[in-house]
């Protein structure tokens, strides 16, 4: 049996403790992610492949807001402000998406629903932000999203006095598809 010195096992402990906190670092963000959409938390919505089987007559207010991170060239807006839906009534909003630069840029989209308990009843059926975003060089877009309001809100001890539901996107550039990096290679680099 071999004898470790002190600053050995020092070392040897550390090593494991980088080595876990790395393991952990590395799995919290899917974990984070997994974790929202299995529970709503901080407003991640619900996806479904179809329309709600149920309507009510109750309606609530859902509320459009489009923001871009800060060194995002694109301009972003919601082409409505906000419309009011019957629960379970399927919903059809546009944002607008516009390019200025003379570069081609990639784009997606994160989002949450405020009130954050509204979170799991708000559905989206289909969403621009479900996929990456490509606008050419003085490209102007309308992207839909469907979605519905899930009958169920009105069972949920907080989420039932939700008067109106926020659902807000912001846009992030990410790295161009390859299919369209040779014609990010062509553009003049941006100036600072």
């Amino acid at each position: 049996m071999s004898h470790w010195s002190p600053v050995q096992k020092t070392l040897a402990a550390l090593s494991l403790v980088v080595i876990t906190m790395g393991a952990l670092g590395w799995a919290a963000v899917p974990f984070y992610d997994w974790f929202c959409r299995v529970t709503g938390y901080a407003g991640t919505t619900g996806v479904a492949a179809s329309a709600s089987d149920t309507v009510l007559e109750k309606t609530i207010k859902v509320r459009f807001d489009g923001s871009i991170e800060r060194d995002m060239p694109w301009e972003f807006k919601p082409a409505q402000r906000e419309m009011e839906i019957r629960l379970g009534e399927t919903g059809l909003a546009f944002y607008e998406a516009y390019n200025p630069t003379d570069r081609p840029i990639a784009g997606t989209a994160s989002y949450n629903v405020a009130p954050f308990t509204a979170g799991p009843y708000f559905i989206k059926i289909d969403c621009f932000c479900f996929t990456e975003q490509v606008l050419q060089p003085g490209e102007r877009v309308s992207m839909p999203v469907t979605f519905y309001v899930d009958p169920e809100i009105t069972e949920d001890r907080d989420a039932k006095f939700a008067k109106a539901i926020t659902l807000s996107y912001t846009f992030h550039e990410t790295a161009l598809p390859e299919e369209y990096a040779h014609l990010d290679a062509d553009a003049p680099a941006p100036q600072n």
